[in-house]
């Protein structure tokens, strides 16, 4: 049997910031000088994204910061602080584990999956790092059973969600009865810092906090009926990039490098990589693309001659959500979950990038449940009767 997507459940952190304060926050950093000062503000402006969620609930609306908190983002006046790496992590381990069972939660209730049926757990993130991690944590905070294996994909960057999903459609296939949960956690936010480099500016603009869940299973009787199959998966590395997008550990913070050259070589390369993917199975119905920024969603529209309104989930996450690194694109899926427009059948394509620079993809097929028909429903009358 085909491993489908049952449900996908998603969670944010409470405090959620305007794109204009939090230009205005990091443009507001000692040491800006005036041609910092209106980069920040051209980047920030042209990010197509109107909101974004953090855990750092110093910048929510009324917060007063304790500057004396060694992993304080914010000083008495507002400004950016940069607490080291320990710290931040502190701040993960904290807040990661309350927002991964947040979104598995939603997902078990949605899918209709009893947690005492769950087999397997995938943990993917890349903004923190702790052990027992969030995999051990599900598995205490929504009491499954302690023989469920766990398996953690990480450091793998923004598409980090399709080998997760590659995973458990692998697992799924071990065993008739798998129900695999698959978890991305992003606490991207926790690696701000103060700087005037244009690199850490786009990257400032962009990057918010997240989790979201799917529920893997080919048991057609786990759950609730329909999902999204998940026919097949690749992946491949371009021919340039390696130094273009690089996530690595500093003293203060993960430091990412997100150079103007990402959109560009995904422009260039994306027809080619799509191509060999899809080969003769031609152009799908539906694209959920990986919404690294504006640009690289406009590239790729262009680059793969969409219609103008096909990424349209994709920049409705962004402008919400801005990216989240690995959690966006189930963010993406769980919308088209949601979509009656989509019809029964249709195939969707996932696309998402990663440092390398990596193109994951999947391919995937929507599937409602039957409707029922009147004999279904006095059936189910005369079963409760």
């Amino acid at each position: 049997m085909t491993a489908r997507i049952v449900s996908i459940g998603t969670a944010v952190p409470p405090t959620r910031i305007g794109q204009g304060v939090a230009r205005d926050i990091f443009a507001a950093q000692e040491g800006v000088d005036r041609l910092a000062r209106r980069l920040i503000h051209a980047v920030f402006d042209a990010s197509a994204i109107e909101h974004r969620h953090t855990v750092l609930g110093e910048f929510a609306p009324a917060a007063v910061a304790d500057p004396a908190d060694p992993a304080a983002f914010a000083d008495a006046d507002g400004r950016l602080l940069s607490p080291t790496t320990g710290a931040r992590n502190e701040r993960y381990i904290a807040a990661a584990p309350e927002l991964t069972a947040a979104a598995a939660r939603r997902a078990l209730l949605d899918g209709e999956i009893d947690p005492s049926t769950v087999t397997h757990v995938v943990t993917v993130s890349c903004t923190g790092l702790f052990a027992p991690g969030p995999d051990y944590r599900l598995v205490r905070d929504l009491g499954l059973s302690p023989t469920v294996e766990r398996y953690n994909v990480g450091f793998m960057g923004c598409a980090a969600a399709l080998p997760g999903l590659r995973v458990a459609t692998a697992l799924a296939a071990t065993r008739p009865d798998a129900v695999v949960l698959v978890v991305c956690t992003e606490l991207c936010t926790l690696h701000l810092r103060p700087s005037s480099d244009p690199q850490q500016i786009v990257a400032s603009s962009v990057f918010a906090d997240g989790a979201a869940a799917a529920i893997v299973t080919a048991d057609p009787a786990a759950g609730r009926p329909g999902g999204l199959e998940l026919d097949r998966f690749g992946t491949a590395l371009t021919s340039e990039g390696e130094t273009d997008m690089v996530w690595t550990i500093g003293d203060n913070g993960f430091e990412m490098i997100l150079s103007a050259e990402v959109p560009r070589i995904i422009g260039r390369e994306i027809r080619g990589a799509v191509g060999r993917f899809l080969g003769d199975d031609g152009a799908p119905e539906v694209w959920a693309v990986h919404p690294g920024g504006r640009s690289v969603l406009d590239r790729v529209e262009g680059g793969l001659e969409l219609p103008p309104d096909a990424l349209a989930a994709s920049r409705g996450v962004l402008r919400d959500f801005g990216n989240m690194s690995s959690a966006t694109i189930l963010f993406i899926l769980a919308a088209m979950l949601r979509d009656e427009g989509i019809a029964d059948g249709a195939r969707v394509a996932g696309l998402a990038f990663g440092p390398g620079l990596t193109v994951e993809s999947a391919l995937m097929t929507r599937r409602r449940p039957a409707a029922r028909t009147d004999d279904d429903l006095a059936l189910a009358l005369a079963a409760t009767a």
